[in-house]
């Protein structure tokens, strides 16, 4: 799936979240889309003209945004994953269960976007 399809969809489920007032669900999902979005950011150049940085008006100073392949989604999608169970290993090795089972939950609601 590409990036674009994939932050639809993300932002059609949002929509249908918070419509529910499932907190849990809207906030993985907007960590998702700002994850992809972060992804797709293109870095400052240190040589880079500062004069369209500081320009003002509709559009200044914009910069193309990064295309991520299926690969770079599947990747980041995965690392989300993974980065979520690795912290609630984490929060029951420390006893604190609800936590670590908030983000196993999480971790299961990824896992429904990895598949499409």
């Amino acid at each position: 799936m590409s990036a674009a399809a994939l932050k639809v969809r993300l932002r059609q489920d949002l929509i249908s979240a918070m419509q529910a007032h499932d907190t849990e669900e809207v906030r993985l999902l907007r960590a998702i889309v700002a994850a992809i979005d972060n992804a797709e950011a293109v870095p400052v150049e240190s040589g880079r003209d500062r004069a369209n940085l500081t320009a003002f008006g509709l559009g200044a100073g914009e910069v193309a945004r990064k295309e991520l392949t299926p690969e770079d989604i599947a990747a980041l999608m995965d690392r989300e994953h993974d980065e979520r169970l690795a912290a609630a290993t984490e929060y029951e090795r420390l006893g604190q269960t609800a936590e670590a089972a908030r983000l196993i939950h999480e971790a299961e609601l990824i896992d429904r976007y990895r598949e499409a």
